[in-house]
C-alpha cells in the first residue's frame, strides 16, 4: 500500500485554476551534451550476448495488472490530466529474458557512440537509439500487447508520444567503490531526482537492474494537500505508469547495489480528440532539436489532421440533414484549434547557447 511519508502545510502548494496544467522546470542543460564519467567498462561488458532476438510478447512479455492502481481523486486531483489513473504500484511487464535483450542493445558500441547524453538532471542517459540501433526496444513499445496493458493501467488508450523518447535510459552507478551500504532512513530521505512534472502526458518506468539488496528506490508523490506519498520500489523487470504531466513526483536514491538503471518511455493519448498539454522543456536540452522539433511537429499535425477531417465529415452531415449552421458552436472548435497551434509556436524556437527556458 503506499504510505504517506509527510504532511506540508497546505498553504505552501495553493491550488491550480481547473484544467491548468502545471508549469514544467527543465533543466539547466540547454543543448545535447555527451556525458564526461565513463561507464563502467564492467557494465558494458556484462551486457554482450550471444545472439539478439526480435521481441516477442509470448517469450517476453510478462504483463499482469499492478494489485493498486491509486487515482487522481485518491490524491486530489480529480478532473485533471487525461484519465483517471495517478500512479501504479510496479507490476510484472518484461520477463528476465527481455530485460537481457534490452540492455545488450542499450550497451551496444553504436547506442554508446551515437545515443549518450547528460544532463543537471541526470549524468549518464542513453536515449534516441531508435529501430536501427534498438529494434528490439522499439518493437517491444510499439507492441499491441505492451501497448494494452500499459493502457488498461493508465485507464486510458495510449501510444508512445514519438520515436525519439521511446526507452530513454537512466544510468546510475557508484563509480568508487562498486556499492553503497546506506541504512532505511537515509535512503527513504535522498532523492535520485528532483520534484518536477513530465513533459507529456504519462510515463512507463521500467526497473533494468537486480534490485536484491537495494534500499529504497521508491516513488514519491506529492498529493494536492501537500502529502507526500510513497509507493514501493520496483524489482528488474517490472514498471510504473504514472500521470506525471500532471502530478509532481520524484525517484528516491536506492542504496546497496552497483547500479540503478532505469528505461522511461513516454506515452500520449491514441485519440486525437483527447487534450494533448504537452510540451518539450524536459526533453529539448537532451534531444537532436532537429529531430525532435520533426518528430513533434509530425504527431501535432497529425492530430490536427484528424480533428479537421472529422469536423469536416460531420459538418457535411448536418449540412445534408438540413439542419443550421452552429456559429457558437464552430468558432468554440476553431478557437480551441488555434489554441493547439498557439501552443506549438510556443514550443518550437531557435536554441541559442545560455539561453533560458
Amino acid at each position: 500500500m503506499p504510505m504517506i511519508l509527510e504532511s506540508m502545510p497546505k498553504g505552501n502548494f495553493p491550488a491550480r485554476a481547473p484544467h491548468q496544467p502545471p508549469e514544467v522546470v527543465g533543466s539547466q542543460t540547454k543543448r545535447a551534451t555527451r556525458p564526461t564519467t565513463s561507464l563502467p567498462q564492467a557494465m558494458i561488458d556484462e551486457a554482450k550476448v550471444p545472439k539478439r532476438e526480435r521481441f516477442n510478447p509470448a517469450k517476453h512479455l510478462a504483463y499482469q495488472r499492478p494489485e493498486r492502481i491509486v487515482s487522481m481523486k485518491d490524491i486530489g486531483l480529480e478532473g485533471a490530466g487525461i484519465s483517471a489513473t495517478a500512479i501504479s504500484e510496479p507490476f510484472p511487464l518484461f520477463t528476465r529474458e527481455a530485460i537481457v535483450q534490452m540492455r545488450a542493445e542499450i550497451f551496444s558500441k553504436d547506442s554508446l557512440e551515437n545515443c549518450q547524453y547528460s544532463s543537471t538532471f541526470c549524468k549518464n542517459m542513453i536515449r534516441a537509439m531508435g529501430p536501427a540501433i534498438a529494434p528490439f526496444v522499439y518493437d517491444a513499445w510499439n507492441s499491441p500487447e505492451v501497448l494494452s496493458g500499459i493502457s488498461e493501467v493508465a485507464g486510458i488508450e495510449l501510444v508512445p508520444v514519438f520515436d525519439i523518447d521511446i526507452g530513454n535510459v537512466n544510468i546510475s552507478f557508484d563509480d568508487q567503490t562498486g556499492t553503497t551500504t546506506r541504512d532505511e532512513t537515509a535512503a527513504e530521505q535522498v532523492p535520485a531526482f528532483a520534484w518536477h512534472y513530465d513533459s507529456f502526458p504519462f510515463v512507463c518506468v521500467t526497473m533494468l537492474s537486480d534490485c536484491e539488496g537495494m534500499i529504497g528506490g521508491e516513488t514519491a508523490i506529492r498529493t494536492q494537500s501537500g502529502e507526500v506519498m510513497k509507493l514501493r520500489g520496483p524489482a528488474m523487470g517490472t514498471a510504473i505508469v504514472l500521470q506525471g504531466r500532471y502530478i509532481e513526483h520524484q525517484a528516491l536514491k536506492a542504496f546497496g547495489g552497483s547500479e540503478r538503471i532505469t528505461m522511461v518511455t513516454s506515452f500520449r493519448a491514441r485519440s486525437p480528440f483527447v487534450k494533448d498539454e504537452s510540451v518539450l522543456t524536459g526533453v529539448r536540452g537532451i534531444s537532436n532539436v532537429s529531430d525532435l522539433y520533426t518528430q513533434y511537429t509530425e504527431y501535432r499535425l497529425e492530430i490536427l489532421e484528424d480533428r479537421i477531417r472529422a469536423k469536416r465529415k460531420s459538418e457535411n452531415y448536418r449540412a445534408a440533414s438540413k439542419r443550421s449552421f452552429d456559429v457558437d458552436e464552430i468558432r468554440v472548435w476553431l478557437e480551441t484549434q488555434r489554441q493547439f497551434i498557439d501552443a506549438m509556436l510556443v514550443e518550437i524556437y531557435e536554441v541559442e547557447d545560455g539561453e533560458e527556458e
